[in-house]
């Protein structure tokens, strides 16, 4: 029965990333936020499960990865798409369309992680949750704040975090190992500045904490390399 509970902990995250997409469709965006939230918890759960219980298992490993496209690849694309056609002139609502290689790279990264055994206490690139993060921050920013340059902006991450997700990039692993401080240090770090910036600036705090994960690996990468 304990080897099941991370399996079902996924399938929750697939069915919180399920709801995200019709919430999406339906243009309830704070629904979508929290369905896309809920399974990042979700996804950071049932890994500490797994880990904790010792219930490792190739079909938890293919279902996770499922899981994560729904809720962290297709979900905030449809919801960005959706954003983006609100906002955009009619004569240039084709652009909206550039949202669909969100899902297209989520899967590339994904079955690139499920090969790669190297992934271990570092991602190599974007880990699909923090792509799915970073869009819902960057979504309530553009709610905010449609102006040319926002939307510009909004429709080059698009790119720019796709490479981001494919790239050899390392990144630092939010994964505990177990729940002591010791060797958890910059994940604590991560949780308590990213409840602060949420509180202080909401939503959009989101699109914040992403882009400080991705200087911080950048910057630790480089570091790396001198």
């Amino acid at each position: 029965m304990i080897k099941h509970i991370p399996n079902t902990i996924t399938c929750l995250n697939l069915l919180s990333g399920c709801l995200a997409v019709i919430f999406a469709f339906a243009g309830n965006y704070p629904a979508v936020v929290l369905c896309i939230a809920a399974s990042a918890l979700f996804d950071f759960c049932d890994g500490l499960a797994a880990r904790l219980l010792h219930a490792y298992s190739p079909m938890g490993k293919e279902l996770d990865s499922l899981a994560d496209l729904v809720s962290f690849g297709l979900a905030p694309a449809v919801m960005s798409y959706n954003i983006l056609l609100d906002i955009l002139p009619a004569t240039y609502s084709w652009v909206a369309y550039a949202t669909m290689i969100i899902p297209v790279f989520a899967a590339l990264r994904l079955a690139k992680f499920n090969i790669d055994d190297t992934q271990t206490t570092t991602f190599k690139g974007l880990p699909v949750p923090a792509n799915a993060l970073w869009w819902i921050g960057a979504c309530e920013l553009l709610v905010n704040n449609n102006n040319t340059a926002t939307i510009v902006c909004f429709v080059a991450s698009i790119f720019v975090f796709s490479f981001l997700m494919v790239s050899n990039i390392p990144m630092f692993s939010l994964k505990f190992k177990g729940l002591g401080w010791r060797g958890n240090e910059v994940r604590y770090v991560m949780i308590v500045l990213s409840i602060a910036l949420l509180v202080l600036q909401g939503v959009s705090g989101f699109a914040v904490i992403i882009g400080l994960y991705v200087l911080k690996s950048l910057l630790s990468a480089k570091v790396g390399k001198e």
